[in-house]
């Protein structure tokens, strides 16, 4: 069955969501991610990607002690990411309760670093994230674009040892208007083996269905929960029915 693994973005310590990555359109769900990460495992849920939104902005790691709570106060599997782009930064990550860390403008970036983070604490721990727009890579928040194609890109981590990748398809982001099946079907005919995060645009429990049913191993979602598309006990009947 797919993984179902609830985002929860931060912003000035803030549960919030953007649209397509856009700072502007930022809308606060939650005053304090605490309540949300609590309520989420409540329900059996057991995944949560946690996101700085402030850190990917000012390229360094800011939202910490949100983590520090979150991780000191429930028992889900952490995956951090946003402002990871130093040595100290990875180590707060780790230091603060994350278990897994998503790495995207850095592997881009830098790509020696990131291939010295994989080779330090494993593949396992590590999450490759790949946020496409148009079928290239983009950094730093989806405030930058790279010239980077995003299946060969891919293709050499995948080649290095990455097994997790988190995929955004930007255009989709926030949306509120279906995910990128095809794109992602597309990524699991060439690396059939690999551990695909598909997010961006859920907006539905059908449309989780439709990526399980694509074979997609995992989904990230966010706004379809905050804005009531579907519910906490709703996601926790699809896992029992679909266990």
């Amino acid at each position: 069955m797919i993984e179902l693994i609830p985002a929860i973005d931060i912003i000035d310590g803030k549960c919030v969501r953007l649209t397509k990555g856009d700072y502007a359109t930022t809308k606060v769900y939650n005053e304090d991610p605490l309540e949300v990460a609590l309520e989420i495992e409540s329900y059996g849920l057991q995944r949560l990607h946690v996101v700085d939104l402030d850190g990917a902005k000012s390229k360094h790691v800011v939202n910490y002690r949100v983590l520090d709570r979150i991780a000191g106060r429930t028992s889900l599997k952490i995956d951090f990411g946003g402002g990871i782009k130093s040595d100290e930064d990875l180590a707060i990550a780790f230091d603060n309760g994350a278990q897994m860390v998503t790495v995207g403008s850095i592997a881009s970036q830098k790509p020696e670093l990131f291939l010295k983070w994989l080779d330090a604490y494993g593949s396992d721990k590590m999450i490759l994230g790949a946020d496409t727009r148009d079928g290239f890579i983009s950094v730093n928040g989806w405030q930058e674009e790279s010239k980077q194609e995003l299946l060969p890109y891919l293709n050499d981590y995948i080649q290095h040892g990455v097994n997790n990748v988190l995929c955004t398809d930007i255009h989709k982001d926030g949306m509120l208007q279906g995910p990128s099946i095809g794109l992602y079907k597309e990524i699991m005919t060439a690396f059939p083996d690999l551990h695909l995060i598909a997010s961006g645009g859920v907006s539905s429990l059908e449309d989780i269905r439709a990526l399980d049913e694509a074979g997609i191993p995992a989904v990230v979602f966010g706004k379809a929960l905050y804005e009531g598309c579907f519910t906490l006990k709703e996601l926790s009947e699809f896992i029992i029915d679909n266990s």
